[in-house]
């Protein structure tokens, strides 16, 4: 559904983008993570055609955008950097002036995009008087005029409630099962893209450093979370017994080849430790990621 290939970009004598090359499977919630400047936008705007890359190809449906960018985006819808309505108007007639820019949309067709999005009774209302929330879901309705097969989503929860995160995540699921998109979806809530995704891509100074499911991003180690009497000092003999490699944020362990956690209950209780928890730990997105943007070394895919 997405193709990059060695796209590099440069503003200037700076390189947002370096030798990404990028497969994203039709069907899948994709989630392209990275901090501020790490070249998710550029990435982005060269998918929907707004940036030209130095050099590479970009291709969407399996048209070049540089050369066919009406073909390639003929499919795609787009939340894409803030969102911009006429404030005075009303959701209907935004959507009605937006779609008027490519195609004509019936009326019916804008009944069954808004009541997707969950705005149905409010569509006459102006724009002003939206929610924050709201208007998420009105730019995800314009986003869903085209009946896209692929939808791209740039940072959709931000600003949002928990609530509204809550009610975002569930929309973008439906729309997912049930009109079978492809979603690339960029994120800076880990939480969200963690409960979302089925596969992810790590950018970090304009290259790709990560790029595999979900399931990668968990601990290559045997991890155990154990509360003891004094961790400190049961992690200590338990490295001098070899029966673990290191140990993390005072509750994580790293259990050595071939240990299990009865050794490891066995081994305090002879020494007189009182064990009050012992557990497999697994690793979260959020722990990865900030592992990964600290120089962790996980193992990296080329598409």
């Amino acid at each position: 559904m997405i193709q990059f290939q060695n796209v590099s970009k440069k503003f200037g004598a700076r390189l947002a983008v370096d030798d990404l090359s990028l497969n994203v499977p039709a069907g899948q919630i994709y989630g392209l993570l990275g901090h501020n400047g790490a070249g998710k936008s550029t990435a982005i705007g060269m998918m929907l055609g707004q940036v030209w890359p130095t050099c590479g190809t970009v291709r969407i449906r399996g048209h070049d955008v540089s050369e066919r960018r009406r073909l390639a985006l003929q499919k795609v819808g787009a939340i894409f950097e803030t969102p911009a309505f006429y404030d005075y108007l009303s959701g209907w007639r935004n959507l009605e002036i937006f779609s008027s820019y490519t195609a004509p949309t019936p009326p019916r067709r804008l009944e069954e995009t808004l009541e997707w999005v969950g705005l149905k009774g409010r569509e006459h209302s102006k724009v002003r008087t939206y929610s924050h929330g709201m208007r998420t879901r009105l730019a995800l309705a314009q986003a869903l005029l085209p009946q896209p097969e692929l939808l791209i989503l740039d940072e959709p929860g931000d600003g949002l409630d928990p609530e509204g995160i809550a009610e975002l995540r569930e929309t973008i699921l439906r729309l997912h099962r049930e009109m079978g998109l492809t979603i690339l979806l960029s994120s800076h809530l880990l939480t969200e893209v963690e409960q979302l995704c089925t596969r992810i891509a790590v950018l970090n100074q304009g290259r790709m450093v990560f790029e595999g499911s979900l399931a990668e991003t968990k601990r290559r180690e045997k991890w155990i979370r154990l509360r003891t009497d004094d961790f400190v000092l049961a992690a200590r003999d338990l490295l001098a017994a070899r029966l673990i490699t290191g140990q993390q944020e005072g509750l994580l362990l790293a259990l050595g080849e071939g240990v299990g956690t009865d050794q490891i209950v066995k081994f305090l209780v002879e020494q007189g430790r009182a064990v009050y928890e012992i557990a497999c730990a697994e690793e979260t997105l959020e722990q990865f990621y900030l592992n990964l943007m600290s120089g962790g070394q996980p193992s990296r895919r080329k598409t």
